[in-house]
């Protein structure tokens, strides 16, 4: 099993101790391999309301949990609940567990969608939970120890297979499918999209027009990345754009999707301020869109995927890292565009993503343009492409190897 070292050591740490911690994510980034590893084996026992008995018989009787939970031998010292949003109501349970005694058990908890939780106005357990998220797998984590460029937390990491950068972009970056051959992966990514964004969230009840739905996710997979445009959307789909806005929620809080916004800064220009989304894994995206998997890029594919790419590698350390560090894009009226911009308390840096293997000061224009109208803010940034060594472009800018952001 890959060590998904970052979350572990932020659950199994001391600010976490004597609290109830709940893992969100997406379905198949881990949670249920974390929850195991995290689990001290015989010390521990484990519910997964996946399994229809389990789940029914909460259900029917949410009280029995506590009873259970209650009768468990001392040795037994961590509780896991698995999929928690199936059966909100064991909140108040685990709630009034550990009100009555926090020191009795450890309680971890998962769960794969925010939006059944608060639909059904769960008890999130405030002042008594920690939460936390796991992501599909970061490059941090699979290539192992150094500093990363944006800074954070220095990881040292083993497992994780090394891959190229065309499997990154095809395949995405889901745990099991890191392991497959790209034909048996195609087939993994096909049944994700099916089996759980189309068949899950259909039965969930979390939309209620189902072929509207079907025919939303593969037109907002096709344009993953790109500025979000309701009006454009509801005239091709025939889908009311109010209703297109529901459904990107829908995704959001599902953790299959992610909105960007615009970044603003100080400077007085005209900027677009229309967000963007992107999937949260570029194989499932693909296998949404319909995409057919080649085992090569096309060239028209292979820089906008680059930029997804990074999009989600910025995205996913940033939520690692927690408040007070964001991704946004800067892209203003006249034409003037940066890609990403990583926001931290220190500075903000510009990132523009590039195809290519011979970048140019060219490359670096607009990224200028941006230092220049946020000397208070940006004294840096970066190109990422496919350049085999850093090559200083200009005073301020450095273009970088796609493998050291």
């Amino acid at each position: 099993m890959f060590y998904r070292r970052l979350v572990q050591e932020m659950l199994e740490g001391k600010r976490s101790r004597n609290k109830v911690r709940l893992l969100f994510g997406a379905r198949q980034v881990g949670k249920t391999a974390l929850l195991n590893r995290l689990l001290p084996e015989g010390n521990s026992i484990v519910y997964n309301l996946q399994q229809s008995s389990v789940r029914q018989r909460f259900e029917a009787d949410p009280a029995s949990f506590s009873r259970e939970i209650r009768a468990l031998p001392k040795s037994i010292t961590h509780v896991g609940v698995d999929e928690i949003q199936k059966v909100p109501a064991l909140l108040e349970e685990v709630q009034e567990l550990y009100d009555s005694s926090p020191e009795r058990v450890q309680f971890f908890l998962t769960g794969s969608s925010a939006r059944q939780l608060r639909q059904r106005s769960a008890n999130l357990l405030p002042g008594r939970c920690h939460i936390h998220g796991l992501l599909p797998v970061t490059r941090l984590e699979e290539e192992g120890a150094f500093q990363p460029l944006l800074g954070g937390q220095t990881l040292n990491t083993d497992g994780f297979p090394q891959r190229s950068l065309e499997s990154r972009l095809l395949l995405g970056n889901l745990p099991g499918v890191l392991l497959e051959e790209p034909e048996t992966a195609a087939a993994t990514l096909d049944a994700y999209v099916q089996n759980y964004i189309e068949e899950e969230i259909r039965r969930e009840a979390l939309v209620r027009d189902v072929g509207a739905f079907l025919s939303f996710v593969r037109l907002s997979a096709a344009e993953s990345g790109a500025q979000v445009n309701l009006a454009a959307l509801s005239r091709e789909s025939g889908i009311a754009a109010s209703t297109l806005a529901g459904f990107y929620k829908v995704l959001e809080e599902t953790f299959v999707g992610y909105q960007l916004n615009s970044y603003h800064g100080s400077a007085r220009k005209r900027l677009l301020t229309t967000p963007r989304f992107y999937y949260f894994d570029l194989g499932v995206r693909g296998a949404a869109a319909g995409t057919p998997l080649l085992l090569s890029l096309a060239p028209t594919q292979a820089g906008p995927m680059l930029e997804h790419w990074v999009a989600l590698e910025l995205i996913h350390r940033a939520k690692y890292q927690g408040r007070g560090v964001d991704v946004r894009f800067w892209r203003t009226a006249s034409g003037a565009e940066v890609d990403f911009v990583w926001v931290c308390p220190e500075q903000d840096i510009p990132i523009e993503v590039k195809w290519t293997e011979n970048p140019r000061p060219a490359d670096a224009r607009h990224i200028e343009t941006f230092l220049d109208l946020h000397p208070d803010r940006a004294t840096k940034g970066f190109v990422v492409c496919r350049v085999p060594r850093r090559q200083q472009l200009t005073d301020r800018v450095v273009a970088i190897p796609w493998s050291e952001l």
